[in-house]
């Protein structure tokens, strides 16, 4: 894929380009969604309005990381979703089939390769993580998910965010820390080398 080619394609009104840089980013932007928000249906509406917003606003990309540029976008999108459900709160609830009925293996979580006990321990494990994620403020959350999740570099978090390099590095530290901490109480489902050793006594 020709990325700079299908931006200026899109920039002059060419929709197929557009999609095809969509269909590039989708899972990306969903995925931060779903780890800013922690709930599924409020992922795709955050992911759905940041493309609509990028589509409006595309001439006012004036280049750089084009990831960093629509996971800003995205990133708003979140904050405008956190700030009506604090004015309108509701209880996050876990995704439903069309019968109302709740996702026994969530499909961003299924893989076919692991064993029906495996699957458990993964679900168990993603469970724990989005908790942790979820006690954290949400200015250190979305640095995490930019940075640990989606594995962009402190420049291109700090161009998302449009924050110095330094509250970047910052915040991140004062993140991982907290999530460390959080997750030793679900040390069980951990992989051993994230694992807390306990302190010895004497």
């Amino acid at each position: 894929m020709d990325e700079s080619t299908l931006i200026r394609d899109a920039q002059r009104g060419d929709l197929e380009a557009f999609n095809r840089l969509v269909l590039a980013y989708q899972d990306c932007i969903f995925n931060t969604a779903l780890r800013i928000l922690g709930d599924e249906e409020l992922a795709a509406d955050a992911a759905q309005e940041a493309f609509l917003s990028a589509f409006r606003s595309l001439n006012a990309y004036r280049g750089g990381s084009f990831r960093a540029w629509l996971l800003r976008t995205v990133t708003n999108a979140c904050y405008d979703e956190l700030r009506r459900r604090k004015r309108r709160p509701t209880t996050p609830l876990e995704p439903i089939t069309e019968d109302d009925e709740e996702f026994k293996n969530p499909r961003w979580l299924a893989d076919p390769h692991l064993s029906p006990e495996e699957q458990l321990e993964q679900k168990e494990l993603e469970h724990a993580i989005q908790h942790c994620l979820d006690g954290l403020p949400v200015e250190f959350r979305t640095v995490v998910v930019l940075a640990d999740i989606q594995g962009l570099d402190y420049s291109e978090v700090a161009a998302a965010l449009r924050k110095p390099i330094g509250t970047v590095k910052s915040r991140l530290a004062r993140a991982r820390l907290r999530l460390r901490e959080c997750l030793q109480a679900f040390r069980e489902l951990l992989p051993a080398a994230f694992r807390l050793e306990k302190e010895s006594g004497p």
